[in-house]
């Protein structure tokens, strides 16, 4: 297989491409009448040669989006009718659809003091990650989870959810779901809930947390496997943990970051060991100061956002400068390196889970196909 930047070879002539005549013509009409496409006109766009994504490598930063999701708090209420203060952050080359890619959706969602954002539920799966305040809690299938810097929150699909913020001060986080996936397979369905939360307790740790928080452990009562994973929040102190002791056995020789100087890990369901959600993938990424990343290609999309420190995204060999909160989307089978000025910490999801349950899924580090 070609790299995509590869020369093309010279122009196969196309015997199916015969002189136009009236007959032809009348052929092409009817065809259109009829709404039928004839293969050997379309098939350049059905079928190339590597992944041509229309969605494109794009980048949002952080220092416009916040500013703009506190003016739409200041200017809209939440409630019901829209339920959520989320902005979605639409592709430039979707079309104006709101989009991060055709798989993903990815919105910053606002919540002003005191506000409370009724409860509904989704076929769609959810999660949301924090890059910054304190005081809101999430209540999924009535267990209240505390919302901190750095966690990552779960609504797989189908769990009732709704948000309070018990603080005098506002707080945003972004949502990532596989909405654009469900619209286009219609699979989609929504429910209204309870206008008030079910649970308005604000505790240290959810139920769930405490169930199934513990390193090695799997409660009896849960020996069942589950779609999505049942813990509601994996904390920040345990991610900042495991992401330290890699670089930290890298320095004393042994094996343990994902390469050079670029510790790794991934969220998982603790009843499968597989991804978080049956559609959705999350990592976390850490690079050590001036440590660079392999160039890669991935078949399927990922989102970025940066957690913690300043560093560089190269996107098809142009590079970009990247800031705490900065978001960016990397469409299929575009050639993506991070490059860290100092210690560099990035949240990441995708669509992998999909793409490898289809058997779609291809990887190429370097220009090798792994």
């Amino acid at each position: 297989m070609s790299k995509p930047d590869a020369v093309e070879p010279a122009t196969v002539h196309n015997a199916m491409n015969p002189d136009e005549t009236p007959e032809l013509r009348q052929l092409y009409a009817d065809f259109e009448a009829g709404h039928m496409m004839p293969l050997w006109t379309q098939i350049g766009n059905l079928m190339p040669k590597h992944p041509m994504p229309r969605a494109v490598p794009h980048i949002w930063k952080w220092s416009d989006l916040y500013p703009l999701a506190k003016r739409s708090g200041d200017l809209v209420p939440v409630g019901r009718g829209g339920e959520r203060r989320a902005i979605g952050l639409g592709n430039p080359g979707l079309e104006g659809r709101p989009y991060i890619s055709p798989t993903l959706w990815c919105a910053i969602q606002y919540l002003g003091p005191r506000e409370t954002a009724p409860e509904h539920r989704h076929a769609q799966n959810a999660f949301r990650f924090v890059i910054e305040g304190e005081g809101v809690w999430t209540v999924v299938n009535g267990d209240p989870v505390r919302m901190s810097r750095g966690d990552l929150l779960l609504t797989p699909g189908w769990n009732f959810h709704g948000h309070q913020n018990v603080t005098d001060k506002p707080m945003a986080w972004i949502d990532g779901l596989d909405i654009p996936f469900s619209y286009q397979n219609d699979v989609g369905f929504f429910e209204f809930g309870s206008e008030k939360l079910t649970d308005i307790t604000t505790p240290q740790y959810s139920r769930g947390e405490r169930l199934w928080c513990h390193p090695g452990l799997r409660p009896l009562s849960g020996l069942a496997n589950t779609v999505s994973s049942p813990i509601g929040a994996y904390r920040w102190e345990h991610t900042d943990r495991a992401l330290a002791e890699q670089l930290k056995l890298e320095e004393e020789g042994y094996p343990g970051v994902l390469e050079k100087g670029h510790a790794a890990v991934r969220f998982v369901n603790p009843t499968t060991g597989g991804d978080i959600m049956s559609t959705l993938r999350a990592e976390f990424h850490r690079l050590r100061a001036g440590a660079v990343s392999a160039e890669r290609r991935e078949v399927g999309s990922r989102v970025f956002q940066v957690f913690e420190g300043k560093g560089c995204v190269v996107l098809d060999g142009v590079s970009r400068i990247l800031e705490k909160g900065d978001l960016f989307v990397i469409p299929s089978w575009i050639s993506w390196s991070l490059q860290a000025e100092s210690q560099f910490d990035l949240f990441s999801f995708s669509d992998a889970p999909i793409m490898e349950r289809l058997n779609f899924d291809r990887t190429m580090i370097n220009g090798q196909l792994s």
